[in-house]
């Protein structure tokens, strides 16, 4: 008889019982974290990520408040109309004084139920509405998505068409300049870094559309600059003469755990990954975007409408 006078088989069977026990219980909590990863944080959760600074290149008295809006990937399940409705609502209600989104409109996976068209999300981004304006840029799967762009190797993509035709300028290796409360300053737009696949005899190296030196020689005079560049494995060459440069493209990485995320579609890694960086002086702020690329999932990084004040 096996009881407690009989400690070694007691101990066995104790034992036995806490490692069934672990492992039911290892593998119920990891089914409800794939299945919140999946199924309830890309999909419901939406944050408002806030940033209060002062760069060095941008006046202390003059206050701007930017909402910047990333990869939207629009398509159902993960990113119907309705939920991109839900985000400019929720993007207009923060009162900005200028909004700005910074491309990856089209969807970035297969996992959709329907595609959502070029027609449907730029109606739907329409109604965003600012003091200072909605300004755009494009991301590499809005060239990606155009397949007459891509085989001709050049545009104006859909989105670049659909955006404009609701009256949401866009800007490829372009800047403007824009004037709030009596001061000035510039709004400069870069084309996608890696726009085209490489071709066979090219090896492995992406073709871009990007021109950054002709984006900036378009600045005529000292007011302060803010570059929108989709990808930003561009920040090491952005020149100290920029004040803030924002980016979206990495997602956060999607999964992300104190701070750090497994993968990151940068060849920087974690180095632009995610957040509020600051080198040389220089600030650069990279959003965890909205919707979802290759995989729909996301852990750790929910979606977010960032909200930036300056000055």
């Amino acid at each position: 008889m096996n009881d407690k006078s009989d400690p070694i088989p007691y101990a066995r069977k104790f034992t036995r019982r806490r490692v069934l026990k672990g492992l039911g219980a290892t593998l119920v909590g990891g089914l409800a974290l794939t299945g919140y990863a999946f199924g309830i944080e890309p999909r419901f959760r939406l944050n408002t990520t806030r940033y209060a600074f002062t760069p060095p290149n941008w006046p202390k008295n003059f206050p701007l408040k930017i909402a910047v809006i990333a990869d939207v990937h629009a398509g159902e399940p993960y990113m119907p109309t309705s939920r991109i409705t839900e985000i400019v609502a929720r993007t207009n209600a923060l009162k900005p004084d200028i909004t700005l989104l910074l491309g990856d409109y089209a969807a970035g996976h297969r996992w959709q139920t329907r595609h959502v068209t070029v027609d449907e999300w730029a109606a739907a981004l329409k109604d965003l509405h600012a003091p200072l304006g909605v300004h755009a840029i494009l991301g590499n799967h809005d060239w990606w998505d155009d397949r007459s762009a891509q085989r001709e190797r050049k545009g104006p993509v859909l989105g670049h068409r659909a955006l404009e035709k609701v009256g949401i300028p866009v800007y490829e290796n372009q800047s403007v300049r824009l004037s709030h409360n009596g001061k000035s300053f510039w709004l400069a737009g870069l084309g996608d870094q890696i726009a085209f696949p490489p071709k066979k005899s090219e090896g492995r190296k992406w073709q871009g559309v990007d021109d950054l030196p002709a984006t900036l020689a378009q600045i005529k005079d000292e007011a302060p600059v803010i570059l929108l560049a989709h990808e930003p494995d561009i920040f090491p060459h952005v020149p100290a003469r920029v004040a803030l440069t924002l980016s979206g493209h990495t997602h956060g990485g999607q999964v992300r755990f104190f701070g750090y995320s497994p993968v990151v579609p940068s060849r920087f890694g974690n180095r632009y990954a995610y957040g509020h960086i600051i080198e040389d002086n220089r600030h650069l702020v990279v959003s965890g975007g909205l919707g979802c690329s290759i995989l729909p999932v996301r852990l750790g990084c929910p979606p977010e409408i960032v909200v930036i004040e300056l000055g």
